[in-house]
């Protein structure tokens, strides 16, 4: 019985340790939509600025990808997690340091760096700290990231901004230090590796000759874009027409629409994983959620924002089971890597050419172009599933 309860109170810590992980992959990046107003304001940003900030840790996602599996080899799976975590903390903490867009831009580059370092890390703890039980502990840890984008979209105006005296400076402050804590528990808690262990050389560099490698990877990024380009332009869009009032409402759902997908994919995500109709459907969803964030009004915004999210959610699950499903298990890193480089470029991108859109015409709804075309590409591109199929059997 002893050694029952030991076992089961390490897979407990285990699963809370990644959970927490979980967590601090988004806190520091979503403290942003909720304040891009006042950022804007403040440092008299242009939107296509904005379009940059807003794409930066998107841009250190993808480039930072495949160096990161290379730091876990150097570091383990420990030591890469907690400098990825301190830099998060730091350059999330420091953005607001000086009033200068360079400042803020290169602020927002370190904490990117370390988000993505953490993001690679994560599919290696979990295989070495809960090997028996990689799927459960991929879902917690998937739950985690979702509860990190929900928390500072749905406190940063309520809760924090008053408690700071509206400084989104001190904002950013304030979310990065429970990043700094996780970081000091993973670095005291987290399982060590077996002294014996002799590490094994593998590859690491992705084929990007593949076609599948690149199907995967843009599918994955047209849900990245839609993400990350919906939070960025909800708060400036909703003011520029009078809905001001409605932005922390709409940033909330949809960032809260992810959970209903998050749970229920954990009980059908078997039956799905390897058709198309899934992802043309949820492309279909985020084209129309798109159309009624720019022609709804009120708390019609809102809900179209509630099934951006939930369409989203449903498709980054999906797509991030399929390395370990196609892979065999000395691969799985780098076709992660791969997929991770080429999606998170496309939500570099998109967020940039709206923000370009909106300069350019002077039309805040056409900021949303991209996005809904995002929508409409994954449709287009859904039956390459039937390609995966074939690679997978």
């Amino acid at each position: 019985m002893p050694n029952g309860a030991s076992s089961q109170a390490r897979v407990l810590s285990a699963l809370l340790l990644l959970w927490l992980a979980g967590n601090a992959l988004r806190l520091t990046i979503l403290a942003v939509p909720p304040v891009i107003p006042l950022i804007h304001d403040d440092l008299n940003m242009s939107a296509t600025q904005i379009g940059i900030l807003t794409g930066l840790p998107s841009m250190l996602l993808a480039f930072a990808a495949v160096p990161g599996s290379l730091l876990v080899a150097r570091l383990g799976v420990r030591g890469a997690l907690v400098t990825g975590l301190i830099l998060n903390a730091l350059g999330g903490a420091l953005r607001g340091v000086l009033p200068d867009v360079a400042w803020l831009y290169a602020m927002t580059i370190a904490m990117g760096a370390g988000v993505a370092i953490m993001q690679v890390t994560m599919p290696s703890a979990v295989r070495a700290w809960l090997p028996g039980r990689i799927g459960f502990a991929t879902a917690v840890y998937t739950n985690g990231l979702l509860i990190g984008e929900i928390l500072p979209v749905a406190l940063m105006l309520m809760l924090v901004m008053p408690m700071v005296h509206g400084s989104w400076q001190l904002g950013f402050v304030v979310w990065s230090v429970p990043v700094a804590i996780i970081a000091l528990i993973i670095l005291f808690a987290a399982p060590r590796a077996p002294a014996s262990a002799t590490p094994v050389r593998r590859r690491w560099w992705p084929d990007w000759n593949s076609p599948l490698i690149w199907r995967l990877g843009i599918m994955l990024g047209t849900v990245n874009a839609t993400y990350f380009a919906t939070n960025a332009f909800i708060p400036d869009y909703l003011r520029s027409i009078g809905q001001g009032e409605w932005i922390s409402a709409s940033l909330t759902a949809l960032n809260v629409g992810q959970l209903p997908a998050s749970f229920i994919l954990l009980a059908v995500a078997g039956r799905l994983e390897r058709k198309a109709w899934p992802y043309i459907g949820c492309g279909l969803l985020c084209a129309l959620a798109t159309l009624g964030i720019v022609y709804g009004t009120g708390i019609w915004i809102v809900v179209a924002a509630a099934v951006q999210g939930f369409a989203g959610a449903a498709i980054l699950i999906l797509a991030l089971a399929l390395p370990p499903l196609l892979s065999p298990p000395d691969d799985v890193h780098r076709l992660t890597a791969a997929m991770f480089t080429i999606s998170y470029s496309c939500a570099v991108i998109v967020p940039v050419i709206s923000g370009i859109l909106w300069d350019l015409t002077g039309i805040a709804a056409t900021a949303f172009l991209p996005i809904g075309l995002a929508g409409i590409l994954l449709v287009f591109l859904a039956p390459a599933i039937n390609h995966v199929r074939a690679a997978g059997s």
